[in-house]
């Protein structure tokens, strides 16, 4: 936490940037579950995009399995994707308020030279908002307009413990993450450094 205390800011209709809105305990907590949903089977691996390229983060899910551009219930090698856990469930409620029921987690995993290219939360047939919570190093996260992946954004930097919920109007812009500052995060398990990223969605699928 800095010298000054950062302010809850509304980034764009229905994007809201909450610092500082995980404790200290809450996020070694996060930290500890990622390490165990990180371990195989259907654990950490990199994505590989239908043009051939590979995604520079590391990524896990929960309840579906995310593969461009689809949903499903095993991984690429046959796997059973890890349950969403309702504890989980009871922080997107948190965040999101008591009606919110997410049923699907993407962990992302950024070392120091990880980035995220500008892209749109589409693959969900509900409209329920994106609650996203940063843990370990700081980042520059890029939040953008519904049209295309160009002007206007606003650059947020998201510390670990940040909250961030979009939804609504704002719920298919265009975001991603341009840079990540190695060393920024505080003491709460993440071994070796770099950033985590845990999106919660509604599926709206069976």
């Amino acid at each position: 936490m800095g010298l000054f205390p950062r302010e809850r800011a509304e980034i764009a209709p229905g994007a809201v940037h909450v610092p500082d809105w995980l404790g200290l305990d809450e996020q070694r907590r996060l930290v500890e579950a990622c390490r165990e949903w990180s371990r195989p089977p259907a654990g950490l691996r990199a994505t590989r995009m239908p043009n051939g390229s590979v995604m520079s983060v590391r990524s896990v899910c929960l309840g579906w399995h995310w593969t461009p551009y689809r949903y499903s219930r095993s991984t690429e090698d046959g796997s059973p994707v890890k349950p969403f856990p309702d504890w989980l469930g009871e922080l997107g409620r948190r965040a999101a308020g008591a009606d919110y029921r997410p049923d699907i987690a993407l962990v992302n995993y950024y070392d120091a030279g990880a980035r995220m290219g500008m892209h749109r939360d589409a693959d969900e047939r509900s409209p329920e908002p994106v609650v996203s919570l940063s843990l370990g190093d700081a980042c520059v996260f890029r939040f953008g307009n519904t049209d295309d992946r160009g002007r206007p954004w606003t650059d947020v930097e998201l510390r670990s413990g940040d909250l961030f919920v979009f939804g609504g109007p704002s719920r298919l812009a265009y975001h991603g993450v341009t840079r990540t500052f190695p060393g920024t995060g505080p003491e709460i398990g993440l071994r070796g450094g770099g950033r985590l990223n845990i999106t919660l969605r509604v599926s709206g699928m069976d």
